[in-house]
């Protein structure tokens, strides 16, 4: 296996994906008024986009393995 080829890499980097979104919808929330209301709605799309797209890489590797034809 070279180096950066590690399989379960990509999993991780959802993992990562969705908690940099969690974190930054928080501090949108939590800012409350003192973010602009156009600001608050970007940074709300922006989440929800990597949101599910974490999650397509976290659970891109759940499918069961194929069994060999013969």
């Amino acid at each position: 296996m070279a180096r950066g080829d590690h399989p379960m890499r990509t999993p991780v980097y959802g993992g990562l994906l969705i908690a940099a979104a969690m974190i930054g919808a928080t501090l949108a929330v939590s800012g409350g008024q003192t973010w602009p209301g156009w600001a608050r709605v970007v940074v709300y799309v922006v989440a929800v986009v990597a949101i599910l797209g974490g999650a397509l890489l976290t659970l891109r590797d759940r499918t069961p393995p194929r069994r060999p034809r013969r």
